[in-house]
């Protein structure tokens, strides 16, 4: 099964996240590194539009074909269609057999191969049409309210008044692994009826879109590393 990374230029939450230096790498390094350490990943394949990610990504042991066009890059544009052209190109120009394949997002630079591998291995053994890691939410999302423009409390939910450990358990994607049979991406959707969730860690699970962000995986990658 092949891995896409996904990794276009011009971020705006925090300038060229893709390639910030992260303790001495650079953040797409963690990504490809994990993916190359999978006992299921063929080949890992960086998707970019950019000529500096795709020679550092190179740098790190991913592959590339071909940058990926300005028009899938933007803001605007939708991941599914940059999941649609990458695959018919290496169907049709490099002859791969692609009937499922892995995502892996360089915004979550701690996930591990063993992730990557037990997502692919639920992926296989619940013949599933798709798999996405999903983390536990730290509260219950019954508190989550609207706030107006002038500071009113609206409610999403129904009020109930229930202690904290009468509500179930909640949980949300984390943004890290995805798993596709490339038949659902053709008809324009991520999900069905055989959909399945895999659950990480939230110490594994944080998404990288600020600086504080950033400086916080920074702050657990120095405290593990201590521990070794």
């Amino acid at each position: 099964m092949i891995a896409i990374i996904p990794a276009r230029s011009g971020s705006k939450g925090l300038a060229n996240k893709n390639i910030k230096n992260l303790l001495g790498k650079p953040l797409i390094a963690y990504t490809i590194e994990e993916a190359l350490k999978s006992n299921y990943i063929t080949e890992v394949i960086i998707s970019t539009d950019c000529k500096e990610i795709e020679d550092i990504a190179l740098q790190y042991g991913a592959k590339s074909y071909f940058l990926r066009p300005k028009n899938l890059a933007t803001d605007s544009a939708k991941v599914i269609d940059t999941y649609t052209y990458t695959i018919d190109r290496l169907k049709k120009e490099y002859n791969f057999e692609i009937n499922a394949f892995v995502v892996l997002q360089v915004t979550s630079p701690l996930k591990t191969s063993k992730n990557i591998d037990e997502a692919i291995e639920l992926f296989k053994n619940k013949n599933a049409d798709s798999v996405v890691s999903f983390t536990e939410e730290s509260h219950p999302i019954q508190w989550n309210k609207y706030i107006t423009l002038d500071n009113k409390i609206e409610e999403i939910f129904p009020e109930k008044i229930q202690n904290r450990q009468d509500f179930k358990p909640s949980y949300y994607p984390n943004g890290s692994i995805y798993i596709y049979k490339y038949s659902i991406i053709l008809n324009k959707t991520y999900y069905t009826e055989n959909y399945y969730a895999y659950i990480m860690p939230r110490k594994q699970s944080i998404d990288i879109d600020t600086i504080d962000d950033f400086e916080y995986v920074e702050f657990l990658i120095k405290k593990e590393n201590n521990h070794e």
